[in-house]
Formats: structure tokens, sequence, C-alpha cells
């Protein structure tokens, strides 16, 4: 199987940062793509940035200019930098891969969630 791994999760005052990160592992062939989501209490999980093989990025609205993601392909690895930390942000963040396994494989795997509270 492919495991997703989230890191860097925590408490937060407004205005700060955080940086997030997810490690990929198990028998994989190629990652797709690769993006992060968050769900907040009482709304639906919603994309907060995404990024493909080649480097092509997107953004939700509410992040843009504020977040940045990033991946290492041969590392497996994919990070969001979070700056100007709203109380809006506060929500479990989940990392989402898609991609080959070993012997044509396909998979869509998502992480276990990181919490990421900002507050005074």
């Amino acid at each position: 199987q492919v495991q997703l791994v989230e890191s860097g999760g925590g408490l937060v005052q407004p205005g700060g940062s955080l940086r997030l990160s997810c490690a990929a592992s198990g028998s994989i062939f190629i990652i797709n793509n690769m993006a992060w989501y968050r769900q907040a209490p009482g709304k639906e999980r919603e994309l907060v940035a995404g990024i493909t093989s080649g480097g092509r990025t997107n953004y939700a609205d509410s992040v843009k200019g504020r977040f940045t993601i990033s991946r290492d392909s041969a590392k497996k690895t994919v990070t969001l930098q979070m700056n100007s930390l709203k109380s809006e942000d506060t929500a479990v963040y989940y990392c989402k891969a898609d991609g080959i396994r070993s012997y044509a494989i396909p998979f869509n795997s998502w992480g276990q969630g990181t919490q990421v509270t900002v507050s005074s």
C-alpha cells in the first residue's frame, strides 16, 4: 500500500507561519499529482493547493499569495509553506497523492491529517 504521512501542524498566532510536509512511502513507481486539502469543523473538505508532476500549481483563492506548494519528486515529498496565517485557516490539513505503483497498479491515497490551529 501507499502511505502518506503529514507533519508540521500545530498552534500558531495570527500572522504567523507554519510549514507542512508530507512523505509518501510504499512500492511507488511514480507520483503524478500531489495536493493539500483542509477541513474545518462544520465545513466540507476543500482543495487548498495542488501540484502536478510537471510543477504546475493551483491554489484556492483564499490562500493565494500566502501559501506556497512545492514538491521533491525524487524524495516523494510535498510541502506547504503557510504565511500570514488567519483564524480562518484553522482546520485539519490532509495530504493527497495519486500515481502508479509497481506493476502498473494505480493509487489514490490520503494522509491521516494534521491539525493547524491559528489563534491568539
